[in-house]
């Protein structure tokens, strides 16, 4: 019973910090996001052009800088 009531309580404090975000960062939160998509949907157009993947990488790489962490603009997938 203790750790049902541990676990809400974690999980009640976990929810109230995320309320904690002002409109202003939730709003730079939406455009870098907004930001990241157009970066992939470019990389996309670019792997549908012809051009080689590392040549679409580099670009989305560029695109990315300072948006996301990890060098693929916050996706990776299996290849």
């Amino acid at each position: 019973m203790k750790k049902i009531v541990f676990f809400l309580a974690a999980v009640s404090m976990s929810w109230g910090a995320l309320a904690q975000h002002s409109k202003k960062e939730v709003e730079q939160d939406i455009a870098r996001h907004r930001a990241m998509a157009e970066a992939h949907e470019s990389a996309a157009k670019c792997l549908e052009s012809g051009k080689k993947p590392d040549q679409c990488t580099k670009e989305l790489q560029a695109a990315c800088k300072g948006l996301a962490l990890g060098k693929y603009c916050g996706m990776k997938h299996v290849h």
